[in-house]
C-alpha cells in the first residue's frame, strides 16, 4: 500500500496556481489593450512624439493578438510552459514598446514589474530569477539602443539601474511567496490524502465488520448500513416507505420499537431478536452518533458468532483436558495390555478363555489408538496416511466390530460394487470414524420395535473418488437436526456427549476427506465419507 505521506506530483501542485495564471493572462490582455488604446484612441497625444511610429503600432497590435491567445488558451497545457511563453512575450513586446514610445517608457517599465513578479510567483525559482535577469538585460539593451539613436529623448542611466533593482527584488519576494504557496498546497494535499485514506479504511472496516451497523436519523430512516447489517435484515433491508426512504419501521418493526423506547427512557432490552425468518438472532445496542445528535448508531451483534466464539474457547479447553486425560489413560491401559500378555503366555489359562484374552488385547490396542488420535488432535498433528485397500478394510472392520460387539438381532454387513479400491488414509483414524458412524447407526438408525440393519458400502463415485456409505433403515434425521449434526456438544440423546460426529469429521479433514450426512429418498440415513485416491498424494 503506498504511503499517504508520499510527495504529490508536480503537476498536481501546479494546479494550485492555475487561478493566479488566469489573472496574470487577464492583466497581460489589459496591458496590450491599453497600449492599443494610447496608439489608436483619442489620447494619442499623451505619448507623442513616437520613435518609429509604424513599428510601435505593429508591436501594440501583435502584443494584443498574442495576449488574447494566451488568455483564451491559458487554462490548457502545462503551467510552466504557459508562464514562460507569456513572460517571453511580455518582455519582448514591452522592451520594444519602451523604445518606440519613449514618452511612455517609464510607465511600460512599471507595468512590466508586475509581469516579472507574476512569473517568479508561478515558476520555480531558477526560472523566475532567469526571467528577472532577462528583463534587466532587456532594460540595459534598450538603454544602449536609445543612446545610439541621437534624438534627444535618451534617459539617464539611473533609471534602468533602479528598475533592475526593483525587478530583482520583486522576483525574489514573489519567488519565496510562490515556494511557500507550493509547500502549503503540498502539505494540504498530503493531509487531505491522508484523511481520505483513513476515511476509506474506516469505511472498509465498518463495511467488513461482522457486527451489523446502522445509522438512523430522527425519522427512523436508515442512512447507512454495512454489509453485515443488510444480511441480518434480509430482504426487508431494501424495503422503502411511501416517500421512497429505507425505513427502520418497515425493515424491522420490533427493532424500531426498541429504539423508540431507548430514546424515551434510555432502557436497553438485551434479549435476542430475530429480524427476519431463517436469519440468526441479534442483540441490538444503541448509541448517539454525537452528543445531542438525533442520529443514532445501532449495533447488531450476531448471537451465532458469539456462540461459535464460546464454542471455540470450550473446544480449546476440551482439547487440553482431553490431552491430559489421554495421558492418564495410557498408564492403566499399558498395565492392562501387559497383564493380558502375561496371561496369554501362561499355561494355566483354559483354551476356551483365550478368545476372551484376544478380545481384551484387541480392544486394548484399539483404545491405545483412540488415545493417540485424541493426543494428535490436541497437538494438531497431521494424519499418517498409508495405502489401504478399502474393500478389504471395510470387511475386516465389520468382522472386528462383530467380534467385539455382539449384535443379537441387529445386522451389520460390508458391501461393495468393485473388487478393489485403493485409497490413501490413516487406517487407525478411519477405523475410529467408522466405529462412531456404525455405533450411531445401530443405536439410532432403527424403526421402533425392529432390529437395526446397517450396511458399510464401498464404491467409487462419478468422479472416481473412493466413497464409504454407512447406511441404516431407520426413520432418518429431520432437516432441522441434520444441519447441526457435526456441531460439537450437539446431541439428541440424554446419554450422549455430542462429540462423536464432530471428532469423526475432524479426523476426516485431517486425512483430506469429507464426511457429510446424505438424506435417503426412500427413508433411512446415510453418512458418506469421500476419500482421496491412492495416487493423489504420490510424488510426481
Amino acid at each position: 500500500m503506498p504511503s499517504v505521506l508520499a510527495p504529490i506530483d508536480a503537476a498536481d501542485a501546479d494546479r494550485a496556481l492555475r487561478r493566479e495564471l488566469y489573472f496574470f493572462t487577464l492583466y497581460r490582455l489589459f496591458e496590450a489593450a491599453l497600449l492599443v488604446f494610447f496608439l489608436f484612441g483619442p489620447v494619442t497625444g499623451l505619448i507623442e512624439p513616437l520613435r518609429h511610429a509604424l513599428l510601435a503600432r505593429s508591436i501594440a497590435l501583435s502584443y494584443l493578438f498574442i495576449a488574447a491567445l494566451l488568455f483564451v488558451f491559458g487554462r490548457q497545457g502545462e503551467l510552466r510552459s504557459q508562464t514562460l511563453t507569456g513572460i517571453a512575450a511580455d518582455l519582448f513586446f514591452g522592451i520594444l514598446a519602451m523604445h518606440t514610445m519613449p514618452a511612455a517608457g517609464t510607465g511600460v517599465a512599471l507595468m512590466l514589474l508586475f509581469n516579472v513578479g507574476a512569473a517568479a510567483l508561478l515558476l520555480p525559482p531558477r526560472y523566475g530569477f532567469g526571467a528577472a535577469i532577462v528583463a534587466v538585460v532587456g532594460l540595459f539593451g534598450e538603454y544602449a539602443w536609445s543612446l545610439l539613436e541621437v534624438d534627444g529623448q535618451s534617459r539617464t542611466l539611473a533609471e534602468p539601474i533602479m528598475f533592475s533593482v526593483g525587478y530583482m527584488a520583486i522576483a525574489t519576494l514573489t519567488s519565496i511567496l510562490g515556494r511557500q504557496m507550493r509547500d502549503s498546497y503540498d502539505l494540504a494535499e498530503r493531509r487531505g490524502a491522508e484523511a481520505a485514506h483513513l476515511g476509506e479504511i474506516n469505511e472498509l472496516i465498518i463495511r467488513r465488520l461482522r457486527t451489523g451497523v446502522l445509522l438512523v436519523d430522527r425519522g427512523d430512516r436508515i442512512r447507512l448500513a454495512n454489509e453485515a447489517a443488510m444480511l441480518l435484515l434480509g430482504d426487508a433491508g431494501e424495503s422503502v416507505d411511501l416517500h421512497g426512504h429505507r425505513s427502520l419501521a418497515v425493515a424491522a418493526p420490533e427493532l424500531a420499537r426498541r429504539l423508540e423506547r431507548w430514546r424515551q427512557d434510555g432502557s436497553h432490552n438485551d434479549s435476542p431478536l430475530q429480524l427476519a425468518p431463517d436469519l440468526p438472532e441479534v442483540v441490538p445496542r444503541f448509541t448517539r452518533l454525537l452528543a445531542g445528535s438525533e442520529q443514532v448508531l445501532i449495533f447488531l451483534d450476531d448471537t451465532s458468532l458469539l456462540s461459535r466464539h464460546a464454542e471455540s474457547m470450550t473446544l480449546a479447553t476440551l482439547g487440553r483436558f482431553s490431552a491430559s486425560l489421554a495421558h492418564e489413560i495410557r498408564n492403566p491401559l499399558a498395565a492392562i495390555n501387559y497383564a493380558v500378555q502375561l496371561l496369554e503366555e501362561s499355561d494355566d489359562v483354559p483354551t476356551a478363555e483365550r478368545r476372551l484374552l484376544e478380545i481384551i488385547r484387541q480392544q486394548g490396542i484399539r483404545m491405545n489408538g483412540i488415545v493417540e488420535n485424541v493426543l494428535g488432535m490436541a497437538r494438531r498433528e497431521p494424519a499418517k496416511p498409508e495405502h489401504v485397500e478399502l474393500v478389504g478394510f471395510s470387511r475386516l472392520f465389520v468382522e472386528d466390530y462383530l467380534a467385539s460387539h455382539p449384535l443379537d438381532l441387529d445386522t451389520l454387513r460390508a458391501t461393495g460394487n468393485v473388487a478393489r479400491l485403493p485409497v490413501l488414509i490413516d487406517p487407525r483414524q478411519l477405523h475410529q470414524v467408522l466405529t462412531v458412524l456404525v455405533h450411531n447407526a445401530l443405536t439410532y438408525g432403527r424403526m421402533p420395535g425392529e432390529p437395526a440393519r446397517v450396511t458399510v458400502h464401498v464404491y467409487p463415485d462419478d468422479a472416481g473418488l473412493p466413497c464409504i456409505d454407512v447406511l441404516d433403515r431407520g426413520p432418518g434425521i429431520p432437516e432441522s437436526v441434520a444441519s447441526r449434526l457435526f456441531r460439537p456438544f450437539f446431541t439428541t440423546s440424554s446419554h450422549g456427549t455430542g462429540l462423536g460426529l464432530y471428532i469423526a469429521r475432524e479426523l476426516c479433514r485431517a486425512n483430506q476427506a469429507t464426511l457429510d450426512y446424505v438424506p435417503m429418498p426412500g427413508g433411512g440415513g446415510c453418512f458418506r465419507i469421500r476419500l482421496i485416491g491412492s495416487h493423489t498424494l504420490l510424488a510426481s
